[in-house]
Formats: C-alpha cells, structure tokens, sequence
C-alpha cells in the first residue's frame, strides 16, 4: 500500500518541476522576444533608407555631389539655397545618428546593422566630415552628428575585421586614409 505522505511528497516535487519548466519557458520566451524587437527595429529603420529604391535614389544623389570648399558647398547645397538637398541630406544623416545612438546603447543589433549597411554608413560619413566639422564649428556645436561618426566607425572596424585583404587601421575615420586604407 502507498503511503499518503509518500503520494504527497510526490505532488509536491510534481509541482515544484512543473514551475520549473514553466519559469524556465518563460525566460527563453522572454529573450527571443526581446531578440526579435531588436531585429524588428534595426529593420524597421535600415529597410526604408538602404532597400528601397527612394532610399537608394536619395544615397546615390547624396554620393554624387561635388562642391570645393564649404563655402561652395554652403553656395550650392545650404538649407537656405537648396531645401530639397537638405531635406534629403538631413533625413540620411539623422538617420545615420539615430542609428549610432540605438547602436551605442545595444539597442540595435550590430550584426543586422552591418549586414544591412555594410559601407555606406562610411562612405557617407567620409563624403560629409569635412562639412559637418565645418557646421560643427560655426553652427551647431561639437556633439552634432557624434552617433554617426561612430557608427562609421564601427562599420569600418566591422569591415577591418572581416575583410583581410583591407591593407591598413580603420583608424582611416580620423585620419582621412579612406584611400590607403581600403585601396588593394
């Protein structure tokens, strides 16, 4: 014959595991969720600006234009002569500095971010230092557009670490050695 303390031990133990497995479930659940939202979101924002052809058409626009100095610059594409052309160029580096941002603190996942970006977080931020360290030092102070430069920066070492035939530091960012640094 059973024994009612050993049936009720039982039950205990039964119950114990039984919350066991479901904290254990839970937790799983808990941060896959959490991986999907990063995901979800590092999409949400990378999609719209690098796989579509608007976003593509605005990169490109941006990559192609040429100016001398900024005071040309100033003369040719300035929020005050040129709405269209800031209106675009604002959009991708806003962009560009929210991602740094969500990147720096973890949000975003890096892998995605790469995957999706790969260079042009790079070539873009190589194309506009010069005019936003201008913009820096006459209008907007020194943290303007600090999360994109890093999130160029970290894109390149990214890149640095991936590609071994890169001759050169990614420390090109600062330098400006974009071209011995990525040219074979």
């Amino acid at each position: 014959m059973v024994d009612l303390a050993l049936l009720q031990s039982v039950s205990y133990i039964a119950g114990a595991l039984g919350v066991c497995v479901a904290a254990i479930y839970y937790i799983i659940n808990l941060r896959e969720t959490a991986l999907n939202r990063r995901v979800a979101l590092t999409n949400s924002i990378l999609v719209p600006m690098n796989m579509t052809e608007e976003g593509n058409k605005r990169f490109v626009e941006l990559m192609s234009m040429e100016w001398t100095d900024f005071n040309d610059f100033q003369s040719k594409y300035d929020s005050t002569v040129n709405q269209n052309n800031f209106a675009k160029r604002v959009t991708v580096w806003n962009t560009f500095d929210a991602l740094g941002y969500e990147y720096r603190k973890g949000v975003l996942d890096a892998e995605t971010v790469y995957g999706i970006l790969n260079m042009s977080a790079v070539n873009m931020w190589l194309k506009f230092k010069p005019v936003i360290d201008e913009y820096r030092k006459t209008d907007y102070g020194r943290d303007m557009y600090v999360n994109f430069e890093y999130l160029a920066g970290e894109m390149a070492r990214m890149k640095a670490k991936r590609d071994a035939s890169l001759k050169g530091s990614p420390s090109y960012i600062k330098s400006g050695e974009y071209e011995k640094a990525f040219r074979k």
